[in-house]
């Protein structure tokens, strides 16, 4: 990623409130094009709350959320995917009643065309888009080593093949900027290995990515800058050579003392 990257998203001021929980306080920070930036804090530091007013989930209280310069802080969620938002959750969001190709099929639809009348009459135009549609989809399945388990219910996926399955929907839908929440968390470390080859081979087609995870070797391997919440304050932020080594990381995630 160049140092001189355009800014693809940009938080100013972000705050969120619940009751008398402050979630997130006065954040700022840049995600540059073609970055992955992870964010990393202890349990409720509020990096999910932070996905979730990104993406449209939770209104903020306070500040703003610019995509490409463009503020999208008020915007509904499916019109952000429109714009190239697309994210995974932490909890698995699959249709298990759906098979593993319908359930990427869903995630292309935020890029259709095709009208509900045409949908519905069956149009030329309707079925050719349903078959192109069908055809990234399971190009997309191949890339995920999932292609064979196409016509299975999403249901008989193992926990760790359901997170690829999630990432592939988000990624159904041609985002411009890819946010996964822990899509490590759960799974054997060969499978967070293959996660990690996936962010990079993402990244290294262009897409700009930014995750949310526990995994301390996965972030720091993979990771061009890492934003650190405490309490919903950004305590660090740089890259992983010097938020691994600073005192208040050290203090507030890791659990050790600063004058240590």
């Amino acid at each position: 990623m160049s140092e001189t990257a355009a800014s693809l998203l940009d938080v100013r001021g972000l705050g969120c409130r619940f009751g008398g929980l402050q979630a997130i306080a006065d954040l700022d920070f840049v995600v540059r094009e073609g970055e992955i930036k992870a964010i990393i804090g202890p349990n409720g530091a509020g990096k999910t709350t932070l996905f979730n007013m990104i993406s449209g989930v939770t209104a903020p209280a306070a500040g703003q959320i610019l995509l490409s310069g463009d503020a999208i802080d008020r915007l509904p969620p499916f019109h952000r995917a429109r714009l190239g938002i697309s994210r995974t959750f932490q909890n698995l969001q699959i249709f298990k009643d759906m098979t593993v190709l319908e359930n990427v099929m869903v995630g292309c639809h935020t890029r259709s065309h095709s009208c509900t009348v045409q949908a519905l009459l069956r149009t030329s135009r309707s079925l050719m888009e349903e078959r192109r549609i069908r055809d990234r989809s399971l190009d997309l399945l191949a890339g995920l080593g999932l292609f064979e388990r196409a016509d299975e219910p999403a249901a008989s996926l193992s926990f760790g093949e359901s997170k690829l399955l999630e990432i592939a929907r988000a990624l159904a839908a041609a985002p411009r900027l890819l946010l996964l929440d822990e899509p490590a968390a759960g799974v054997s470390q060969a499978a967070a290995l293959r996660v990690g080859e996936l962010i990079r081979e993402l990244n290294k087609d262009g897409l700009t990515v930014l995750l949310v995870e526990h995994n301390m070797g996965l972030v720091m391997d993979i990771s061009h800058s890492i934003l650190v919440l405490d309490h919903g304050r950004k305590i660090a932020e740089g890259p992983p050579a010097a938020v691994r080594n600073d005192p208040a990381v050290l203090a507030a995630y890791l659990g050790e003392d600063e004058d240590a």
